[in-house]
């Protein structure tokens, strides 16, 4: 058996892949999201950390996390917004899980990866068809990140942007 190993560096930025348990579409309904909500404030406030950017989509989501200097735990972290999260989650009859085990890091090495990253997830909902642009999807961090300056309000509308190798979802 193969042991995955993680990366952990402290005061390092990780861009995350979660899933729902058999891909159920458990983020659809906005009482599970509303609960997903809570379950990310309430870790924030016990173990703070910064969401630079994220998206939910009916089976999964995406974010990109700053962990404070000398941290590197965010597995913990995790555990518990998961934990949190399916405690109060509406499951179809027959459900009893949300979550797939686990779920997918990567450390940003530099500025681009992170840009990179940033724009996987805010293009993901066109990606998988959901809407045709990226501002039109409400479950993201895309207008947040507009007020902020980091992309134009009609990015993503023109053509699909150029997003790196990262087709392994």
């Amino acid at each position: 058996m193969t042991s995955y190993r993680r990366t952990h560096v402290p005061g390092d930025c990780y861009f995350f892949t979660v899933v729902t348990y058999a891909r159920q579409p458990l983020l659809a309904d906005r009482l599970n999201i509303e609960s997903l909500g809570r379950a990310f404030r309430r870790v924030k406030e016990e173990r703070p950390f910064v969401m630079d950017a994220f998206v939910l989509l009916p089976d999964h989501l995406h974010c990109l996390w700053r962990l404070p200097e000398g941290d590197a735990d965010y597995s913990s972290r995790w555990r518990d917004i998961k934990k949190y999260a399916s405690q109060e989650f509406f499951f179809p009859p027959g459900t009893h899980n949300a979550w797939q085990r686990g779920f997918w890091e990567h450390a940003i090495r530099d500025e681009k990866d992170w840009q990179s990253h940033m724009d996987y997830i805010h293009y993901n909902p066109v990606k998988h068809g959901w809407t045709r642009a990226p501002q039109d999807w409400e479950w993201s961090s895309f207008q947040q990140c507009v007020q902020k300056g980091w992309y134009a309000p009609d990015w993503g509308t023109q053509k699909a942007p150029y997003i790196a190798a990262m087709d392994w979802e």
